[in-house]
Parts: C-alpha cells; sequence; structure tokens
C-alpha cells in the first residue's frame, strides 16, 4: 500500500513557530521519515526547530525545486509506492503547493493514487487577501508581474481593469528587493480611487499590513519594504 504524502505549512516569519504552527504539524514533523523540500538545509533547521529530539543524519531529504524536471518529481515519490514510506512537503515559507513546486509532487501524487493530505498553517497570501478588506469571494493571485517596465506597466493596467471589472481582488508579490521598485509603478499608473493594499512581513516582528486608496499612499511616506516579503492586493 503506498505511503501518504503530507503538506506541511512552515513559518513566514523566524522564531514564530509556536505561535503559527498548529500541534498536527509538530507531530508530523516528529514522526515522518522522509521529506521532499525546496532547499535541503533549511529543512533541516526547521525539522529540528520543530522536533529537536530528531536525529537528522537518520532522515532522508530530497529536493524538488523549480527547476527539477518530471523524471525527479517521480523519483521522489517512488519511496511512497515502492516502500509504503509516509512524506512530507516543505515549502521554504508559507504552505507547499501555493506559489511553490511543490504542487508538481501533488499533481503527481494524485496521478499515482497516492493519498495527499493537506495540514493547516500559514500563508501569506490568504492572511493579507483576509486582513486587506477587499473581496475574500472573488479573487485571483498572479505571482510574480514582468521585470521590465514596460509589460510590468501594461500588467498592472490589466489587473486593474480585472479588478474593476470582475469586483475581483487581485493579488501578487515581488522578489522582495524589487518590492520598493513595484509599489512606485503601482502607485504611478494605478487610478487614484484604486484600493491598494501592502501586506508586509505577515505573521512576523515587524507585521506591516495597510490597505489605502492609491490617492492616499501617494500622500504618504513608502513603507520600507526592502527584502521583506510582501504580498500586494489591489482592488475596488
Amino acid at each position: 500500500m503506498p505511503g501518504t504524502l503530507y503538506l506541511i505549512p512552515t513559518p513566514l516569519a523566524e522564531d514564530t513557530a509556536p505561535q503559527v504552527l498548529p500541534p498536527q504539524v509538530v507531530a508530523a514533523v516528529a514522526v515522518l521519515p522522509y521529506f521532499l523540500v525546496e532547499n535541503a538545509r533549511t529543512a533541516r533547521r526547521f525539522v529540528k526547530s520543530v522536533a529537536p529530539g530528531r536525529v537528522i543524519e537518520a532522515l532522508r531529504f530530497t529536493v524538488i525545486d523549480k527547476d527539477s524536471p518530471d523524471a525527479d518529481v517521480r523519483a521522489a515519490l517512488a519511496p511512497l509506492l515502492q516502500d509504503g514510506l509516509d512524506a512530507g512537503v516543505l515549502s521554504e515559507a508559507g504552505c507547499p503547493g501555493i506559489a511553490d513546486p511543490g504542487a508538481a509532487l501533488v499533481r503527481e501524487a494524485h496521478r499515482q493514487g497516492i493519498r495527499v493530505v493537506p495540514l493547516v498553517g500559514p500563508s501569506s497570501l490568504l492572511l493579507a487577501l483576509m486582513a486587506s478588506g477587499l473581496n475574500g469571494q472573488q479573487f485571483a493571485f498572479h505571482g510574480y508581474l514582468p521585470i521590465e517596465k514596460a509589460p510590468r506597466v501594461a500588467a498592472i493596467k490589466t489587473l486593474e481593469k480585472e479588478a474593476q471589472q470582475r469586483q475581483q481582488a487581485q493579488l501578487f508579490i515581488e522578489t522582495p528587493y524589487r518590492n520598493g521598485a513595484l509599489l512606485a509603478n503601482l502607485l504611478a499608473h494605478l487610478h487614484p480611487g484604486t484600493r491598494l493594499c501592502v501586506a508586509a512581513d505577515v505573521t512576523g516582528a515587524h507585521e506591516f499590513i495597510r490597505t489605502l486608496l492609491v490617492s492616499d499612499w501617494r500622500r504618504l511616506p513608502a513603507p520600507e519594504l526592502h527584502k521583506i516579503p510582501t504580498v500586494f492586493v489591489l482592488g475596488t
């Protein structure tokens, strides 16, 4: 009988595991023999922090990241099929499979008839949407916007149009060191009456979540977002 694939959320901010991880996550980390991870070093550190009694050298870690080919994904799941091992998928931060290469593992697990169990934990996208006051009934996540200015401005205008026509909240992110440039582009090209939420360091010690009209954002000093994980949400 195949093993089970557990999707294990990890904290969004350092030193917050006791506050944001439910007992079921800690219990799973304490017993699973096999982990499928984005980065072996940070995964080992996370496991040791949550379950300090575990002997890390006795555990198995396989890296599956955004560059892993399909053959590696299939091979990573082989121990579940051949040996009946249970395994846990770990994201670098937040929920596996959400803006995360773990989705490829989950897709292949379903294809091969492996049971998939998602565990409850922090998602920066859902927490930002919850706190934004924008439409939680209709929303879309777009990942990263284009880096070059012209395509990025076009994408911003398209998202704004979608938000207006569909009454739909639009969520997106940026590589943290480019957050300031993205915010500047948003404030330069969005309509003054559009609402924009900036959700930075969600669950962290310096959490900043605020939703304002673009016209109001323009009158205020820009928040410090450099190298701080941030979710942007726009809507009407």
